[in-house]
């Protein structure tokens, strides 16, 4: 397998910047490119597949069996592609537990790290700082960095000449510029889809790095990764939530998982998409409707009124398709949305909820769970959440599933269940591994 992992010290670093110049300055010059992106993000996969026209999949090294990640290393390299990996946080960041750090991801694919410094306000320090990088895990190997944000030649000697003090390979230098700079909202970028000019910024991207990177040396890198093991036998991660599956898809609802739709055509199932955003239905054979994440709470005047979108979800309740919703989807599912300025919005009302925007708070971290009797999932199941909603008001529901944190540390239950609908706040990512069932609550 050719392969390469994109890391850095910490968040904030370029590294997601520097990783869309990458893909798209390799397509460019006629490399194959296979994108990834290590941990729970699934709003900047959606960026790395603008910049190479190739489907952006998640490698969560806490919430995905050794089993997936190697199935899914394994495709891309049937693909033909370098796979390239966009790390998350700082290269040893993990979840509470301390396992799932982008680290962990590089050494189960035996993928070479590269490190991306933001060195605007550093000089000769660079080396201690990259030095320890190098040192602090035998199994991860740092094969060069890519130096940011540089202010000038004299900056760039100056670090050149501390890092070859440790015989530092520097694979690349990226200058100071403020058009290298991606808008931010509450859950992280704001979304590919609405970035008006997001084409002409990844070709500024990619300028930069084809002006200041060893393009050459990126690549061939990528050819020291460790083969990858193909899987004995096809893994999916979830089972498929029905035998045709309706899919909201458009920017409130953006936050579905590349690797469980893959997974779930793997297995069968028809997907179809349609946009509540634009007033559509879920078609009428569906026999399953799923609702991902997203940002319904900036657009919950133009849900509320989408009539046609209204209905067809009643209709699929009506004829008992499985309908499920995650964060977003959740919400929508519920009977009324409080946005960031107060107003209420009555939404689908399939679900005994009320959720609001205007009180925010921050729920954050991966989670083990473990579905509630007659929900429709069978097994324990890794997910991750993420969202500043909060629980207004619930109804007469059954809970959906028994949730506790990675350290395993209870947190009650989550999630409600009523007739063939169902939905929660957690993201889901994988089944669980055998040998670690969620606990009782």
């Amino acid at each position: 397998m050719s392969g390469i992992l994109i890391a850095a010290p910490s968040s904030g670093s370029g590294k997601t910047t520097i990783t869309l110049g990458l893909l798209r300055a390799l397509s460019r010059h006629g490399v194959a490119v296979s994108p990834g992106k290590a941990g729970p993000d699934y709003i900047d996969p959606a960026f790395h597949t603008a910049a190479c026209g190739i489907a952006c999949v998640n490698y969560d090294p806490w919430a995905m069996r050794p089993a997936l990640l190697d199935a899914q290393a394994f495709r891309a390299r049937n693909d033909g592609g370098l796979l390239v990996i966009e790390a998350m946080m700082g290269l040893f960041d993990a979840a509470m537990d301390g396992t799932g750090a982008p680290a962990d991801l590089a050494a189960s694919l035996g993928l070479p790290v590269v490190l991306v410094v933001d060195c605007g306000r550093m000089a000769q320090s660079v080396a201690a700082l990259v030095s320890g990088y190098a040192r602090f895990r035998a199994d991860v190997r740092l094969a060069g960095v890519i130096l940011n944000k540089v202010g000038s030649p004299k900056h760039e000697a100056m670090l050149r000449g501390a890092l070859a003090s440790i015989d530092m390979p520097v694979l690349g230098v990226i200058g100071r510029d403020p058009g290298l700079a991606l808008p931010e909202r509450h859950l992280g970028l704001v979304q590919a889809g609405e970035h008006g000019g997001l084409d002409l910024f990844i070709d500024h991207a990619a300028d930069a790095v084809e002006a200041g990177c060893d393009l050459a040396a990126l690549a061939a890198l990528g050819a020291q990764a460790r083969p990858a093991r193909p899987p004995a036998e096809q893994v999916v991660a979830l089972d498929p939530l029905g035998s045709r599956i309706a899919i909201a898809r458009d920017v409130a609802f953006a936050f579905a998982y590349q690797h469980l739709l893959d997974g779930w055509h793997a297995a069968g199932a028809a997907l179809s998409f349609f946009s509540p955003l634009a007033d559509e239905a879920p078609a009428d054979d569906a026999d399953a409707v799923y609702l991902p994440g997203g940002y319904p709470e900036l657009h919950a005047q133009t849900l509320s009124s989408a009539e046609t979108f209204r209905a067809g979800m009643q209709a699929a309740a009506a004829r008992k398709a499985r309908i499920f919703g995650e964060c977003g989807g959740y919400m929508t599912l519920g009977e009324g949305l409080v946005d960031a300025s107060g107003e209420r919005y009555p939404m689908l009302g399939l679900l005994p909820l009320t959720t609001s925007f205007a009180e925010r708070r921050r729920h954050l971290g991966y989670r083990r769970i473990r579905p509630l009797d007659e929900t429709g999932f069978f097994k324990p199941m890794m997910a991750h959440e993420f969202h500043y909603a909060t629980i207004v008001s619930e109804g007469d529901a059954a809970p959906l599933f028994a949730v506790e944190d990675a350290a395993g540390t209870s947190l009650g239950m989550a999630g409600l269940r009523t007739g063939t609908v169902a939905g929660s706040f957690m993201h889901l990512i994988d089944r669980a591994p055998e040998h670690n069932p969620v606990k009782p609550a």
